[in-house]
């Protein structure tokens, strides 16, 4: 009955999922991101357990690298990552001794300095999210520990560099927000001092580029322009570094803080009497140079050229000469076959002769004197051509329809030049068979047309030749001034192997070629090199600087004299009370014309450098433009 009870008791339940428990493992961390008071990384923080911070401080390296690491979302984080730096830099640092650079220090006091390294690194890098840089920015101790670290601190103690580094960087996150006290006060409420001496003396490279960095960032407040001072140590490190052009970050942060500096118009007027001046502009100008990339840009202007050979050559297949005929006739076959078929033919892996063409070429020269000498048949002489040339064959070519052919020779052939050795005598009406050398060409002007003219002197004929008394015996050899030479002289390189003609199908050759048109330019193509692509930002921010300078350089005017109701008409009359302090403006101006002429003296020393400066950007030309015709002239 109990059972019968408990059975009649007994309600099925529906099962419930459990929560879903939170994701312990190591690389994820939102467990610990609690914004709560309890948070556990923020207690253990505050422990003052060695372990303990060490774990904290390990887990929040991790988390401020992502973009969503916010400070505000755990309550007090902030207070709790600036007691180690704190402690650092009043207490930590001064524990530091000449010793503690070749002897280690105690474990305890080390691990106290790495959780204050690790403390700023965290705040260094959410510091470089927006929203957390404002909240450092209003908080109460960041300018206190910015401004103790830089100016309580050793900046040539390897030490403190990586300390100060990330000082800095957190600097550089918040200095558009921060407007400096009057250059009057106190120098201790102020970084500038500071990262001067950092950005002009510090040998630590990463420290030089941060402090040039923060520089620039403050002195692009307008509000904090005031600071600036002609006798930068800033400035002069910037000028030195030019010539690295090949760390790209240190002439980056160089650059941004010259032109930050020379964008206020004292400090340009200023740098214009600089003694470094002249060739710091030689060096702004070849580094943009080092960075332009151009390509090779070509273009024809001119009409289409029309070119022919400089010498016609025809080729034809050869024929049996009258004397070559007579040689062969007599000889017996085979052999005369043989002979034959060596000067009618020649080996060619490719050539290809059909039998027919073949036996017919043998039968047609020689089946006139076959009562003399007898042919062989048409096989035979098939036969022949293995034994002439052992690479050709005789074969049958499959069809429809078959082809019965000689493979691996082909016809001699003849290659003359058209008109090179035609008589022209007779004003070129002289009716002989083109010659096949100029020796032939001359023994025939001698033969027929020189040595039987009767006369003692006679006129030079060919074509259109003006010489009209010439004697039989100078004429031998005047006449080889219109022969081809035996050995044409070598052509140079550069001579082309064509000839240009003045217009498409133009005759050529011509009996004249001196009665031709001009023919247009061979080469009317201009070359010339220009920018594929836009400048890399260091060469822009050059030219900016390029451009505060020569502004400042071509832009004075004279004083307009001044009329008021106290000097109308008489600008040049001074009362007493006014000698001194137009004296004083006297002065600046003086010094003024001084720096705008050494500026006009270093522009026109660079336009050589200028004249090879192209930018892809019309605007950015035309900045260039105006510097070369400035640097021509003197003038604007």
């Amino acid at each position: 009955m109990a059972t019968v009870a408990q059975t009649a008791g007994y309600r099925r339940q529906t099962p419930v999922s459990a929560a879903p428990r939170p994701n312990l493992t190591d690389d994820y961390e939102r467990w610990y991101t609690e914004a709560t008071p309890n948070n556990r990384m923020l207690l253990s923080l505050r422990s003052g357990i060695d372990s303990e911070v060490a774990w904290a401080l390990d887990r929040l390296c991790r988390l401020c690298q992502n973009e969503q690491f916010m400070l505000r979302a755990i309550p007090g984080l902030t207070d709790a990552l600036f007691e180690w730096p704190e402690w650092y830099t009043k207490e930590g640092a001064k524990q530091y001794s000449d010793e503690s650079i070749f002897f280690s220090l105690p474990p305890r006091q080390e691990r106290k300095r790495r959780h204050a390294l690790e403390s700023l690194f965290i705040l260094r890098n959410a510091a470089m999210h927006p929203s957390n840089a404002e909240e450092l920015a209003v908080h109460p101790k960041t300018r206190d520990l910015i401004l103790c670290t830089l100016h309580e601190l050793q900046p040539d103690s390897d030490a403190n560099s990586e300390f100060l580094l990330y000082v800095i960087e957190v600097l550089q996150s918040i200095a558009m927000s921060i407007i400096l006290p009057p250059p009057n006060a106190s120098s201790k409420a102020s970084p500038i001092g500071p990262l001067q001496q950092i950005a002009g003396y510090s040998s630590n490279r990463s420290l030089v580029v941060a402090a040039l960095t923060a520089l620039t960032i403050l002195y692009s407040n307008p509000s904090n322009i005031s600071h600036l001072t002609a006798q930068s140590p800033a400035l002069e490190t910037s000028m030195n570094v030019l010539p690295l052009i090949l760390d790209k970050d240190l002439i980056d942060a160089a650059l941004n803080y010259m032109y930050a500096h020379l964008s206020y118009p004292p400090m340009t007027k200023a740098f214009l009497l600089h003694p470094r001046m002249p060739g710091t502009l030689r060096l702004l100008v070849s580094l943009i140079l080092a960075d332009q990339m151009e390509e090779n840009v070509s273009f024809e202007i001119g009409m289409p050229v029309y070119t022919a050979p400089a010498q016609t050559y025809t080729s034809k297949d050869h024929e049996l000469t009258k004397e070559e005929l007579e040689t062969l006739l007599p000889i017996p076959e085979p052999q005369r076959c043989y002979e034959w078929m060596k000067i009618m033919f020649v080996a060619k892996a490719d050539g290809e002769l059909t039998q027919v063409d073949f036996w017919n070429l043998y039968k047609d020269v020689f089946f006139p004197y076959q009562e003399r000498y007898p042919l062989l048949v048409a096989s035979d002489v098939i036969k022949n051509v293995t034994t002439v040339f052992p690479q050709a064959q005789a074969m049958v070519l499959p069809g429809p329809p078959q082809r019965f052919i000689v493979r691996g020779v082909d016809r001699r052939k003849d290659i003359s030049t058209n008109a090179q050795f035609t008589c022209r005598w007779d004003r070129s009406q002289c009716s002989a068979d083109v010659f096949t050398s100029t020796d032939a060409l001359y023994e025939h002007l001698l033969e027929q047309h020189i040595t039987p003219f009767e006369a003692t002197h006679m006129p030079c004929l060919w074509a259109t030749c003006q010489q009209s008394n010439i004697t039989k015996a100078q004429m031998r050899g005047h006449v080889l001034t219109h022969l081809p030479d035996k050995q044409p002289p070598p052509k140079h390189p550069s001579q082309p192997d064509t000839v240009t003609l003045p217009a498409p199908n133009y005759p050529h050759p011509v009996p004249d070629p001196t009665t031709r048109p001009p023919p247009p330019a061979r080469s009317t193509r201009v070359t010339y090199m220009r920018p594929h692509v836009d400048p890399p930002p260091s060469s822009l921010t050059a030219l900016l600087i390029l451009r505060v300078l020569f502004r400042a350089s071509f832009a004075s005017s004279d004083a307009a004299p001044r009329a008021d109701e106290d000097h109308f008409g008489f600008p040049g009359l001074l009362d007493d009370a006014e000698e001194d302090a137009e004296e004083e403006r006297n002065k600046h101006l003086d010094s003024d014309m001084e720096g705008e002429r050494r500026g006009r003296k270093a522009f026109i020393g660079i336009r050589y450098l200028m004249e090879d400066v192209r930018m892809r950007h019309e605007t950015f030309q035309g900045w260039v433009t105006e510097m070369v015709d400035a640097g021509l002239t003197g003038t604007t």
